[in-house]
């Protein structure tokens, strides 16, 4: 599966997500974009298949239906790596599940 880690995201994430191909906001050249211009970026580039973000605001304020990846929200206590780390089973336990268009709100493990 084609990841994209949300700038806020550790890029070390990355590496708890192997058999992947993960790219960060900023490898794709997107760094500080805003939410719905960078949507639109991904959605035009074809390039993703998930994105991945803590950013919980960003299905409330952005139509998604219709984007051609799926979104995966990280219900983390904060955006560092020791709070984002545990997700990385979930996810990868998950991938099959995550459809374009659809948001997906993780919480953290038990």
């Amino acid at each position: 599966m084609r990841i994209l880690l949300d700038e806020c995201l550790p890029k070390d994430l990355a590496r708890e997500l192997p058999g992947h191909a993960v790219t960060t906001v900023p490898q794709a050249g997107w760094a500080s974009v805003s939410n719905g211009k960078l949507l639109r970026l991904i959605a035009a580039s074809g390039k993703f298949d998930l994105f991945l973000t803590v950013d919980k605001r960003l299905p409330q304020q952005n139509k998604t239906s219709a984007l051609p990846f799926a979104i995966v929200v990280l219900r983390a206590k904060s955006n560092r790596m020791p709070h984002v780390f545990p997700f990385a089973p979930e996810i990868l336990r998950r991938l099959a599940e995550f459809q374009p268009g659809q948001v997906h709100v993780l919480t953290p493990p038990e």
